[in-house]
């Protein structure tokens, strides 16, 4: 099969409520879509995310790297990938990479499709069902303390045997009551993940991660700015709790120096982001032989599979809406009643777009 196609969207959804983690404030984002068409009629779909501004770059970017795709055997990521990865000419870990991630998951998309096959079966299949977390416990006006006890509830009755929350966002004093009340709420059976989102100093961090160690959080995210792996290193020194990592990461070259650093318990990989489905797996893979599981940064739609695929995937982030007025992508999926998700068995990845969704909010092309 021969690529003879790509085409690129750019659309921004905007949301009813913004949400606030411990950094940064989110009121709109941009998507960028990618469509792979073959010469057999096979048609793959590929995406990634910016915050508006960066995501005309992105889109721009997977506009040309897709010019390295055309003509080429459907089948080929790991030449692609390679024609992509250019960092002299393309840029080293950053929005172009952002880009590839796009044209790689169409890719994917297409192979599964064209096979007959859906990803988690085509990437290896290792189990059936994963373990989710369903995340949430931002920054939003007028939360108080009783409103997120009962977002924490809402998710644990909703089937929920993980559910995550941000930190970083208020002072110490308060976050840690926040951790609090969030472990009242849901029990001492459910797991905790708490969120910093990089917003603390390295002292900072391990002065929170002291006072809410007798919660036992299931592991502390993205606790500092994301280059400062020495600082991780430190901060995992000093605390019993994981230390999850890696969301804000690009390529394997990243994540070799992450876990070389010796600051990571979990890699958060995101194949939206890392270089696609073709990089997470060199991630993936790299990461078991550390002996490090994967729980992927977003995405469960996608990730379902990829955490279903191999041996060391740990568990998928399941985000709520948080306050969208509408879903870009039409297939949502549902906990089952042991808090697991199953990844759909329709060839490739199974993600519908909205189409009437995105043409209504679509920026480029114009």
């Amino acid at each position: 099969m021969k690529v003879t196609e790509i085409a690129t969207d750019l659309c921004r959804l905007r949301r009813e409520v913004p949400i606030r983690n411990g950094k940064y404030t989110y009121a709109e984002e941009g998507h960028i879509i990618v469509r792979v068409r073959t010469d057999q009629g096979v048609e793959g779909m590929g995406f990634t995310h910016a915050q508006p501004g960066a995501d005309l770059a992105v889109y721009e970017a997977a506009r040309s790297l897709a010019e390295l795709a055309q003509g080429l055997d459907l089948f080929a990521v790991e030449r692609l990938w390679e024609r992509m990865f250019q960092p002299k000419l393309f840029g080293r870990r950053g929005l172009s990479v952002r880009a590839m991630s796009a044209i790689d998951i169409a890719f994917w998309d297409a192979i599964g499709k064209g096979v007959g096959a859906p990803l988690h079966r085509l990437l290896g299949g290792f189990r059936e069902r994963v373990p989710a977390y369903l995340a949430g416990g931002y920054y939003t006006e007028g939360k108080d303390f009783d409103a997120l006890a009962g977002e924490m509830q809402e998710k644990v009755a909703s089937g929920a045997r993980f559910v995550k929350m941000k930190v970083g966002g208020a002072s110490l004093r308060e976050d840690v009551e926040r951790v609090r009340i969030a472990r009242e709420a849901v029990g001492n059976e459910i797991g905790l993940m708490l969120d910093a989102n990089n917003a603390y100093s390295v002292i900072e961090a391990i002065q929170f991660a002291r006072r809410v160690e007798p919660y036992e959080p299931t592991w502390f995210e993205e606790p500092i700015h994301a280059e400062n792996y020495a600082g991780l290193a430190q901060i995992k020194a000093a605390t019993r709790i994981p230390i999850a990592v890696g969301e804000n990461e690009y390529t394997r070259y990243g994540f070799r120096d992450l876990i070389q650093c010796g600051g990571a318990d979990i890699l958060q990989a995101d194949a939206n982001i890392v270089g696609g489905i073709t990089e997470w797996r060199h991630v993936a893979s790299m990461a078991s032989a550390h002996g490090i599981p994967m729980a992927p940064h977003g995405s469960a739609m996608l990730h379902v599979h990829l955490v279903a695929a191999v041996s060391n995937g740990m568990i998928v982030e399941h985000v709520t809406s948080e306050g969208r007025t509408e879903e870009l992508f039409g297939h949502h999926l549902a906990l089952d009643p042991d808090g697991m998700l199953s990844p759909p068995e329709a060839p490739g990845h199974g993600i519908v777009l909205d189409e009437e969704i995105l043409a209504r909010n679509r920026v480029r092309p114009a």
